[in-house]
């Protein structure tokens, strides 16, 4: 039995993970702001409620729930997309909201994992929008290369983890739906791109990455990869 760490397990692909790796006889430490119904009496999973937002007490609060315990990977899955909509009509303050939850969480866990207990590999879920640079998307595009630049550093101060910055491709959650179902594409072209690309469902997605995660201990690491160019 492995000890598989996940944040944002409420729903998603975060859920299917957790769903995906308890099937197969893992025990899961989840982190997020409710927990998932249909996962919480399973003998295996066990659930921190944590509103991430939270950045300044992540070390304090969470200590205990990792502290002794060796995680084969930490899955930093929470995210926000925060608004879709020109840079210059987007106030800094919702920029930094979620630069907190995306990118300055994430190196909070990191520091409270590498200080407490012994981490294998770490994955940051990121995405293309990293390094797309696409119109509308500017809050959620700097906080993935902050994160994609976050994770490329620790790599080289901590070598003994493995990190990696992996875009999961495109999955039917709350997000894209939101963006599907609510952002004009004549203003921002990359919302119909999305709405006529393969969309996974979180299972799907889940299980394709079950099998990759292994073969990213084969990249470099602090690399940035993508799921749709890697060899299952």
């Amino acid at each position: 039995m492995k000890n598989i760490l996940i944040t944002g397990v409420s729903s998603g692909l975060g859920f299917a993970l957790a769903e995906a790796y308890l099937e197969q006889g893992d025990a899961v430490y989840a982190i997020g702001k409710t927990i998932p119904k249909k996962l919480e009496n399973n003998p295996h999973f066990f659930f921190f409620p944590y509103d991430l937002s939270d950045t300044f007490m992540i070390k304090s609060t969470i200590k205990e729930f990792v502290e002794h315990r060796p995680f084969e990977i930490a899955i930093l899955n929470a995210g926000v997309l925060g608004e879709i909509d020109t840079l210059s009509q987007i106030e800094t303050s919702h920029i930094k909201d979620v630069m907190d939850i995306n990118v300055w969480a994430n190196k909070e866990l990191i520091d409270l994992l590498t200080q407490n207990t012994i981490v294998q590999q770490v994955v940051g879920i990121s995405s293309g929008a990293a390094v797309n640079g696409s119109k509308g998307w500017g809050a959620y595009s700097l906080s993935k290369s902050a994160l994609n630049m976050l994770l490329k550093v620790y790599a080289k101060e901590l070598p003994e983890t493995h990190f990696t910055s992996l875009a999961p491709g495109i999955i039917k959650t709350p997000m894209v739906k939101y963006v599907i179902e609510e952002v004009d594409e004549t203003r921002f072209p990359s919302a119909k791109t999305l709405k006529e690309s393969y969309i996974q469902s979180p299972k799907e997605a889940a299980q394709n990455l079950l099998k990759i995660f292994p073969k990213l201990l084969e990249h470099e690491s602090g690399s940035f990869l993508d799921v749709r160019t890697i060899k299952n």
